[in-house]
């Protein structure tokens, strides 16, 4: 693992924000400041790929990265901010339910969060 997959990987499970490419990137340049945004993408999906960090998509929104610590995620429909939950471990009933292997799963579970909502109460 290079210097910087080893920079990001510190810096997205150190947070307890879903950052951005680019977040990362600029949390980045203060140890590296030669580092380039590419350099971030390509490192975050090498790390993706070998399962260390997770990748969170959300329609409409530029992808998030968190650490692999088993959680799900709330999502706003309004504003796409996300917010973690924990929840009992799905793992099994999903297994019975399609007669399969599972490796892992990301559940994705959408919501109005309450700034969202307070600005609909202002209208």
């Amino acid at each position: 693992m290079t210097k910087n997959a080893e920079y990001i990987l510190e810096i997205i499970n150190h947070s307890n924000q879903h950052l951005t490419a680019e977040q990362i990137f600029f949390c980045l340049r203060e140890k590296s400041k030669t580092v380039a945004l590419a350099t971030v993408y390509n490192n975050l999906a090498c790390l993706y790929q070998q399962g260390l960090i997770r990748k969170i998509s959300v329609e409409g929104y530029p992808d998030r990265y968190d650490n692999v610590k088993r959680h799900e995620h709330l999502v706003c429909r309004r504003c796409g901010k996300l917010a973690d939950i924990l929840l009992e471990d799905l793992t099994e009933v999903l297994q019975r339910q399609v007669d399969i292997a599972i490796v892992s799963y990301d559940l994705k579970i959408n919501y109005i969060c309450n700034e969202c909502l307070e600005k609909e109460m202002d209208r």
